[in-house]
């Protein structure tokens, strides 16, 4: 019975829904709560899992592909250009620092200097998976915190190319044999060296101009279809087809996913691959986790405990250290340096990939492998368990302070406002309210802009604002109105049910970044809806019509218009479902409906003479009178 696959499935499914929402429910993390559900069901505890862990885990890993898949799909070209010096720089130091100690370590224990250095390389890198997932979960990206995570984690993923390409010569076998009897060989391998930077080139270059030239027009066609599986069919291939290409000419599929998406990043069809892909990336990335609890050997553990907990203890210490000084030397914060400490000090997924292919080049021996990769599974583990006592019980107490002890600052009681997020947005709604006597409370998650608010004098508290004492903290239960300036619809999402349980009497306005969001807020019972991008794109558009000869007033009057047309129909289409057909066909009739409702106030003299602000006529007007 254990050997069906239904089996397994339900096995594997049942794990996850009880461990993920006993942690949930604690407030853990849910990376936390599938990796418990891993050593439950694995060969060690309960035993529903045999002894095909290793390969669950194998294609598990597919899960993390598609994660920068989707992160690469949110960073445009010329952001992931201007974050070159931040990817080499923190990475490089990083990984070079982790390296050399991890060595020094791994030698002083006497292993040979070829297997502390494949150890040491193991050692450096941080796990995609956890890390990414964490960061995204609690909403963490736009900090200083999760960019430099990300920097670091990208230029990792870049390395282990060349890290695979090392491992090889030092080893005295048969390196072609070896790679014959794992299946391990790609192109490269047969390429002289020139040859295979070339191909490394040429497979980055099909990468770009296929996004442009096949994938985005195969996405158009496929969409003009209606059909709904097809648009999932194509996002997987896609995926599937640049992590195949990646593998065969020997990079990281990973980092080729993350490529194809920057790629794709300022396609029409980004938030489509998004809300697809995100599904899979989940459920395959919780699969992922599960399978590496169930990888934890605790027989290998049983029969050396001092020499794996001491070389735990010593790895998590050594990468702990050196995430705090490469934190420190590019000037972060300190709790944003301890979130990084703390984040980063697990080994990584690809830990498993380099391990293995050393140990099949003879490298490592059977014991060592064995060992390395129970601690690297119990790194992986301890690490959400190690970030959770960070925040709850060090952060509050040392570096950024969720609030400061001052004078308060004069605010209109009457009108007393919460602001949370303090990014680009959120500064604007800030400081235009402060220009006209307003002194909103502010909440932000990244330290660097709550010290520097606190030096210019703003009442601003650190910290994650779906936290209900920390919103307590603030005063919510006197405030009026709360602005959420937050980037992310998932955390503002979560601040609005938190807000609306708990105190309903505060009034709720709300940034959205698109259309789609504001669909989700208006279905929670939000009213004061703010699009990013509406009053930009009006202002645009009659910035050019002006200049095309329409008057100014009439234009102003017609943005009006043009706004409170498109609320009455954002409200009608909310209820819709977003992929079907129908909501199509009354989408089209929304716009043609708009457009009449313009066109016929501006025919019907609504605003024939709304001619106030026009400098010209006002000149006319002017020399009327002088000859008068």
């Amino acid at each position: 019975m254990t050997g069906s696959i239904l089996f397994d499935a339900i096995v594997f499914l049942a794990g996850a829904i009880i461990c993920v929402s006993i942690a949930k429910r604690l407030g853990l993390s849910s990376v936390l709560g599938y990796l418990m559900a891993g050593v439950l069901i694995g060969p060690y505890v309960l035993g529903f899992i045999g002894e095909e862990g290793q390969d669950i885990l194998h294609f598990a890993e597919f899960g993390v592909v598609v994660m920068l898949f989707l992160i690469g799909l949110e960073i445009e070209p010329k952001n992931f250009w201007s974050m070159r010096k931040t990817i080499m720089g923190m990475g490089g130091v990083q990984v070079l620092g982790t390296m050399i100690l991890s060595f020094i370590l791994f030698t002083l224990l006497g292993f040979e200097w070829k297997v502390a250095l494949v150890i040491s390389m193991a050692v450096a890198l941080s796990s995609t998976a956890i890390a990414m997932q964490t960061i995204k979960e609690k909403g963490l990206m736009e900090t200083t915190f999760g960019t430099s995570a990300f920097s670091i984690l990208l230029f990792q993923d870049i390395i282990v190319i060349f890290m695979l390409g090392a491992i090889p010569l030092l080893s005295n076998a048969d390196v072609t044999s070896a790679e014959n009897n794992t299946g391990d060989g790609n192109l490269l391998d047969a390429l002289p060296l020139g040859f295979q930077t070339l191909a490394i080139i040429l497979s980055v270059v099909v990468i770009i101009v296929a996004g442009k030239y096949l994938i985005v027009p195969m996405l158009r066609r496929v969409a003009k279809t209606g059909v709904r599986e097809l648009l999932i069919a194509s996002a997987l291939l896609i995926v599937f087809s640049i992590s195949f290409l990646m593998e065969y000419v020997g990079l990281s599929p990973a980092l080729g996913a993350f490529l194809g998406g920057v790629v794709l990043s300022n396609s029409e069809f980004k938030h489509e691959l998004e809300s697809t892909l995100e599904p899979f990336k989940n459920l395959l990335l919780g699969l992922f986790f599960i399978a590496v609890g169930a990888s934890i050997n605790f027989i290998v553990i049983a029969k050396s405990p001092l020499t794996i907990g001491g070389i735990l203890v010593a790895v998590i210490l050594i990468k702990g250290i050196i995430l705090f000084v490469t934190g420190h030397l590019f000037k972060l914060k300190l709790d944003q340096k301890l979130l990084l400490t703390f984040g980063l000090a697990q080994i990584g997924e690809f830990a498993f990939v380099l391990l293995s292919f050393a140990f099949d080049l003879n490298i490592l021996n059977q014991e060592q492998m064995d060992i390395m990769l129970v601690i690297t599974a119990l790194t992986m583990s301890i690490t959400p368990i190690v970030s959770i006592i960070n925040e709850r019980f060090l952060l509050p107490k040392i570096g950024t302070k969720e609030s400061i002890k001052r004078p308060m600052d004069h605010i209109a009681k009457s009108q007393k406002v919460i602001l949370v997020g303090f990014g680009h947005f959120g500064s604007t709604v800030g400081r235009f309210l402060r220009s006209h006597g307003i002194e909103a409370t502010i909440l932000d998650q990244d330290s660097n802009r709550v010290d520097f608010l606190r030096k210019m004098g703003f009442e601003v508290y650190y910290g994650d604002a779906t936290r209900i004492d920390l919103l307590e903290s603030a005063g919510i239960a006197e405030a009026k109105i709360l602005i959420c300036a937050i980037d992310n619809p998932s955390v503002t999402k979560s601040v609005v049910k938190l807000v609306k349980e708990k105190y309903p009497h505060v009034e709720l306005m709300i940034r959205a970044k698109n259309r789609y969001d504001a669909y989700d807020l208006l279905n929670m019972g939000i009213e004061n809806i703010y699009r990013e991008t509406l009053d930009t794109s009006l202002s645009l558009a009659k910035d050019v019509l002006s200049k095309l000869g329409f008057r100014k007033y009439t234009l102003t009057r017609q943005v009006q218009n043009f706004i409170k047309y498109d609320e009455e129909s954002l409200r009608r289409l909310a209820a819709e479902p977003k992929k079907d057909d129908n909501y199509i066909f009354k989408a089209r009739k929304e716009l043609e409906e708009q457009e009449k409702l313009l066109d016929a106030d501006f025919k019907r003299g609504v605003v024939e003479y709304d001619n106030h602000w026009d400098s010209e006529h006002i000149r006319k007007l002017l020399e009327n009178s002088k000859k008068l």
